[in-house]
Order: structure tokens, then sequence, then C-alpha cells
């Protein structure tokens, strides 16, 4: 899809006053008096005289007589006529500014198209995908289990519950996202349980409790977790059931257990919203916000705003704007369930203008939306010499799109003079998570390498940018454009 479309179609984000368009005449009366005006006053004026003249009998005083009051007439017609051709141009533009632009081509090309718009499209397309490849597998230990592996149609892994290489074994991470996006997409029809999902996720539990990713082995680890306990929790799961999870989650994530994970803008941003969801009045919340904060840094390069880096701690690394959306989201939610003092306001509006403060262009590819890979090293408890690496993926144009839907976004956007420019960033981070997208999935490109992945995550993340977009831009007090057939 070219960006030309992009730009034109139901991604652009609507200005506050649309540009007015062009009257298309109404209704006969109104077009008759509308041409009766286009022929200008004096003209209307000079027939009426001319026919006056013409059919008033001499008695009525003479000449002059009839001379007066065909003339009076003639420029009173004149003076209506201009009056109801200004009338009715006046009402045509105040229709245009309700309804907004009426031109086609002002409008794009989906605006005017019967039947819904491309995005209803999109979402049916990712709920059939997922439906046609979600795998069921009887595990001779674990008992059935319904989701979704990491990436859709990766390889599968021959096990013992799964020797069939085109069935791929569920997993949390896998599971999770497709939890939270069928969730997102409303769950339509029953092919899909959303119970079947929320006890795979519990039968994938670690022997000692809590989930990890492949990756990391037999060892929960809390980001995992958190990500897994949030989609429980958002899924109707008690907090009486969590609980005893979250207690182990968050018992081992501590400096002296886990000093690479709290110093680690994701690990810590992905825990902080799983238990804002899971458990939003456990202890350990208002800390891991304070460590956030604290973990701000200044961009000289851009006004000395503060942002954030990968690492909340030194050597905090450069400014990154992937870092910093994940930032301002967390900071952004926990506001609104912990309430804010004015150092943690200060630091999450700094990092909504420093991303408004991007001056590359175009903004839809501009370097702030460059997609990232990080790594998560922590050593192996079994054997500290040896480390275990997490690769984790960032799609960061969908995280950029959230963090500037955020309501304090919009609301520092507001109060700086600054919605032009977060208009702009916003509809280039739209456009490049829309053109990232084949039909209702998400691909990532594998490097230089020709081969693609469909990660759960970026699928999950895709549809969960645009969906808030279109909430955003939902305006029922403006009136639908007229459809023509």
């Amino acid at each position: 899809m070219t960006q030309q479309r992009l730009g034109r179609g139901p991604l652009r984000t609507p200005d506050p006053d649309p540009p007015t368009g062009p009257d298309d005449g109404g209704s006969p009366p109104a077009r008759f008096v509308g041409w009766l005006g286009g022929l200008g006053c004096l003209a209307a004026g000079y027939a009426v005289f001319q026919f006056l003249f013409g059919v008033l009998p001499d008695s009525l005083g003479g000449e002059a007589a009839r001379y007066l009051v065909a003339g009076v007439s003639g420029v009173g017609t004149g003076v209506a006529a201009w009056l109801a051709a200004a009338l009715l141009r006046a009402r045509a533009s105040a229709a245009a500014a309700t309804a907004g632009p009426r031109d086609p081509a002002a409008l794009g090309t989906g605006a005017l198209a019967p039947g819904p718009g491309p995005l209803p499209e999109v979402f049916a397309a990712a709920y059939e995908t997922l439906v046609a490849q979600v795998s069921v597998v009887d595990d001779p230990d674990a008992g059935r289990l319904t989701g979704w592996s990491h990436s859709l149609g990766e390889p599968g892994r021959p096990t013992p519950a799964t020797t069939d290489p085109a069935l791929h074994r569920p997993t949390p991470v896998g599971t999770a996202y497709g939890l939270h996006t069928m969730l997102d997409l409303g769950m339509p029809d029953g092919r899909l349980s959303t119970g079947d999902l929320v006890e795979t996720l519990w039968r994938l539990r670690l022997p000692g409790g809590g989930w990890s990713a492949r990756s990391q082995g037999a060892e929960a680890r809390p980001e995992v977790t958190a990500l897994v306990l949030g989609a429980l929790a958002r899924a109707g799961a008690s907090r009486q059931l969590l609980a005893a999870e979250v207690d182990r989650c968050t018992g081992a994530f501590t400096r002296q257990l886990d000093r690479p994970g709290r110093e680690s803008t994701h690990v810590v941003t992905t825990v902080l919203r799983g238990l804002l969801r899971a458990a939003p009045d456990h202890e350990i919340v208002p800390r891991l916000h304070e460590a956030l904060v604290d973990g701000a840094i200044s961009d000289d390069r851009r006004d000395h705003l503060r942002c954030w880096s990968y690492r909340l701690g030194p050597p905090y690394g450069p400014p990154s704007p992937l870092h910093t959306a994940l930032a301002v989201i967390a900071l952004d939610r926990a506001a609104r369930v912990l309430g804010e003092s004015a150092a943690a306001r200060a630091a999450r509006e700094d990092g909504v203008r420093w991303l408004l403060a991007c001056r590359d262009a175009p903004h839809h590819s501009c370097l702030d939306l460059e997609n990232l890979r990080e790594e998560v090293r922590r050593p192996r408890t079994d054997d500290p010499a040896r480390h275990e690496v997490l690769n984790v993926r960032h799609f960061t144009a969908s995280w950029v799109a959230r963090a500037l839907l955020t309501p304090g976004a919009l609301e520092a956007a507001r109060r700086d003079g600054l919605m032009t420019e977060w208009r702009e960033r916003l509809d280039g981070a739209i456009s490049a998570v829309w053109a990232a997208r084949t039909d209702g999935i998400w691909i990532w490109g594998r490097g230089d390498s020709t081969e693609l992945r469909r990660p759960m995550w970026m699928t999950y993340q895709g549809l969960s940018a645009l969906r808030a977009h279109a909430v955003w831009m939902y305006q029922p007090d403006r009136p639908a454009v007229p459809r023509h057939h």
C-alpha cells in the first residue's frame, strides 16, 4: 500500500476545524435563487426596470413617474437578489463546516465508499487467521493445550506431545498475546473459547510457579509472568486466584535477585503494566513507578528534555524513542491508578514533549520509528558463570503511537500548543503501523534474510495501536458525510 493512500485514507488524524467545500446547489428553489444571484444585482434590477417601464400605463402621472416607479422596483429587486444569494452562500458554508469536506478529492477514496472502511476488514482477517492457526495439543503432562506458539507458521518442534511438525505447542508468550488479541477483537463467535485459552495459560505454569519464555528455560521470569498475569486478569481471573503468582513474581524481582531486570526499562515497564492489571494495590507497584521516574535522562539534542534509554541506571545508554514510549505508557497508566506527584508528572510530560520534538522527516519513516532488538542478559542461577539471554524485538511505531494516544500525552500537547506536532507524529506512527501488516497479520523481517516471521506480539501491538487510534477518532457529534449511490 502506498503512502499516498495511507495519508488520505481513514488513518489521517482529523483536524478540529475541517475545511469547507463548495455548495452542491441544494433544492430547486435554492438553485434558482442562486442562479438569479449569479446574474448580478445590476442585471436583475435592470430586467425588472425594463419590464415595468414597458407595462406601466401612460396615465400614471407622465413619463417621469413611470421612470421613478420602474427604477425603484428594479433597485429593490437587485438588492433582494443579492441578499438571497448571500444568505444561501452563508448557509452552505455553515453546513460544510459542520459536515466536513464533500469533495471526493478532499475526502479520499474511503470516505464516500459504501460499506465499512478497511479497519473492520483488518480485524476480521486477523480473527480468521488466528482461528485457523490455533494449536490444540494433548500434552501427556499438562493436558489439553489450546493456544499459539511465539510466531504463526513457524517450523514445528517435535515433542512427546507434538510429534507432527505441522503442530506447534502453545507457549505462554504466544498464548498470552493471543488472549489479549481476542479480547480486543471481541470474540465474535464461539470457534475459540476464552476459557480454553485461560485454562491453557494455567496449565503452562512452571512446576515452581510462574512463567518463562522458551529461551529462558525452567526458571520463571518477572516480565513473562507479569504478561501472563495481566492477560489472565483482563480475562476475568479473580484477584485471589492470581495472588500467589503475583507474590512469586514480585518476590523474585528485587535488585539483589534480579539486578539486570530491575535496571532494564523494558522489563520494569512490562512488569508494571502487568501488575497494574493483576494487582494494582501491591506494594511493589509504587516502587517500580518511582524507579521508572528516577531512570529518566536529559537529552541536550532535544532542548534538554527528559527521556529514557534501555537502562534505568548508569551507564544509561543513548536516548531511545522506543523506551521513552514504553515509559510514557506505563507512567500514564500508573498515574490513573496511583495518582501522580509533580515530579512524576513533569518526567512523563517531558517524555511526551521529547517524542514530539523529533525533527526527522517524513514522519512515517523517521529514525524515531525504527524497530529495535535488545538482549536481556541474566546470570544463570544454576551456573552464574554463564548467562541466560532473552532476545526482545520491539515494534517501535506501535509503542510511539500508543504513547501519543495516552490521555496525558494529549492533555500535555493541548496545554503546550503542540497539537500540530502531535498530529504529525501520530499520523506518521499510525501510517508505519498500517504499512507493516499483510491483511490482519503483522510481519517482522529478519534482517537481511528473506525469511519473515509473524510474531503474535507484533500482531497484538499493531491491532492495539489501530484500535486505540480508531477510538480516539470516533466523533459522533459530527454528522456523517452523505453517501452517493
